[in-house]
């Protein structure tokens, strides 16, 4: 097996026997960029040099008998919306082609102290608005297991770098569904934690009462060992908690024995893909099969997570992205006044989904329509996450599905917004109410292309979401972790 096959955790093993080094590591994931990048365009920016200088100097390290983190040598990818300090980080957007940040956001520099090599920043929808990866300024992103279909978004470059394996672990960002979406598409691993779990700090915003970083892996037990590193208190970030972390990892074992289940019906309507339902249905009897108490369950109000989603989104979005006018962040185009100044470099700078956006969620904070538009949305979020209360009353776990079909062709939504918006239905409730997911790969369809079910958790419990995905994985038979890509394309 060659090592960039391997999972961050085989890799991790490897290291720490010292039987290969972090450069040999490193080199085998930039390698394998250079051969399917031409193919998936997972990367907005590649960093080779500074990913081996990185590699180096932990293999120094290891050689001096320092004491290292169980990740250090294993190399990773950055969503573009995260900052990198010397790294441009661009959003995806023309408006941020060139800005390179002074510093590194709170996950970058803990994965950074702990010595884990950046291989580069990956693509995403601009601004991570959107549901494919298409929206971005620059290219877009296609799915490794079928490259006429579209990764997911937002973070779709982090899910596709990992699938494709020039990449074992990415992190992304999670507002509606960013990291879970895409990671059902491309078969691999995505965690959105707890609101308040992982530091938000550097984190480009969008809504910053849902946005969340989370990782990608390939497996349950990597997404564990990279929460573990990234997650905890952080003084930059006032919203995180001071609960305790957990180790993720010792949860694993456990099984699902004993645990409680709600299948949640309103997740698996008529018009959702049947192969999807079936998917779901396995896994829950799979479940039941082994010990876990499996029960229907309904969250009345998310029908209306939708609506009241974007709403949200898109007012905090105005307001977030009020900065970037051409004068304190982004390209300043020329006008006769100041006014001419900020609609030129806006109009020119930000893509068409950005300014749809742009324009309802300012439209909504009208103070005609605030009280009709924004503050109804707000209400029935509190409705949303009284509904998750009541269910984790009865439950510990709730399965659902991802997506309600596997990754759709390229261009196939990208001229209907709504069918986009749609896509999400499953996955925009949850961070309403601030409640930690995982999609896991299970399975394929008929085509060939990857099903994710999607675990949520009560806030803070994602050691339960590990030890189930876990279960999940072991238990579903000898899948293919990645897809035969080759530089030809087969």
């Amino acid at each position: 097996m060659k090592l960039f096959e391997m999972t961050a955790l085989e890799l991790s093993r490897l290291l720490q026997k010292k039987e290969v080094s972090a450069v040999e590591v490193t080199q085998s994931f930039i390698e394998r960029a250079g051969e399917v990048e031409p193919l998936v365009q997972a990367y907005i920016t590649r960093t080779p040099e500074t990913a081996l200088a990185e590699a180096e100097a932990v293999d120094e390290k290891r050689k001096r008998g320092e004491a290292l983190h169980p990740l250090a040598g294993v190399p990773l990818a950055v969503k573009d919306n995260i900052c990198s300090c010397g790294v441009r980080t661009t959003c995806a957007s023309r408006f941020l082609e060139q800005y390179i940040p002074p510093e590194d956001a709170t996950v970058v520099q803990k994965a950074r102290a702990a010595g884990m090599p950046l291989l580069g920043k990956t693509n995403l929808d601009e601004f991570a608005m959107g549901s494919s990866t298409e929206s971005s300024a620059f290219f877009p992103t296609r799915n490794p297991w079928n490259l006429s279909r579209v990764p997911g978004g937002s973070s779709g470059g982090s899910a596709a770098a990992v699938s494709s394996g020039s990449a074992p672990l990415a992190l992304g960002s999670d507002t509606g569904g960013s990291v879970r979406q895409p990671a059902a598409f491309c078969g691999v691993v995505g965690l959105r934690p707890t609101y308040g779990r992982v530091s938000r700090a550097g984190l480009i915003a969008l809504a910053s009462s849902l946005d969340q970083a989370g990782p990608f892996a390939l497996t349950a037990a990597d997404a564990a060992l990279f929460l573990q590193l990234i997650a905890g208190q952080d003084r930059a970030d006032f919203t995180t908690s001071d609960e305790a972390v957990p180790s993720y990892l010792a949860a694993l074992p456990k099984g699902v024995q004993g645990l409680r289940v709600g299948l949640l019906v309103e997740n698996v309507p008529d018009h959702f893909d049947a192969e999807i339902i079936t998917a779901i249905q396995e896994a829950a009897k799979n479940l039941a099969d082994n010990g876990a108490v499996v029960e229907e369950v309904s969250l009345p109000h998310t029908g209306a997570s939708l609506e009241a989603y974007h709403l949200i989104c898109a007012a905090e979005a105005s307001s977030n992205l009020g900065r970037f006018d051409g004068v304190i962040f982004g390209r300043s185009a020329a006008g006769e006044n100041i006014n001419e100044m900020y609609s030129r470099s806006r109009g020119e700078g930000l893509g068409p989904e950005v300014k749809r956006r742009l324009l309802l969620g300012t439209y909504i904070l009208c103070e005609s329509r605030y009280e009709a538009y924004y503050m109804q949305a707000m209400r029935v979020r509190t409705l949303i996450r009284r509904d998750y209360e009541s269910a984790f009353k009865r439950f510990d776990l709730l399965l659902g599905a991802v997506t309600p079909t596997t990754a759709f062709k390229l261009g196939e939504k990208l001229d209907d917004p709504l069918a986009m918006y749609h896509a999400d239905i499953c996955i925009l409730h949850g961070p309403l109410a601030g409640v930690p997911a995982i999609s896991v790969p299970y399975g394929f369809d008929s085509g060939g292309l990857p099903i994710g079910v999607q675990l949520t958790a009560a806030p803070f419990r994602e050691e339960i979401l590990f030890r189930a995905a876990h279960f999940l994985e072991q238990s579903r038979g000898p899948e293919p972790l990645r897809p035969q890509l080759s530089p030809s394309g087969s």
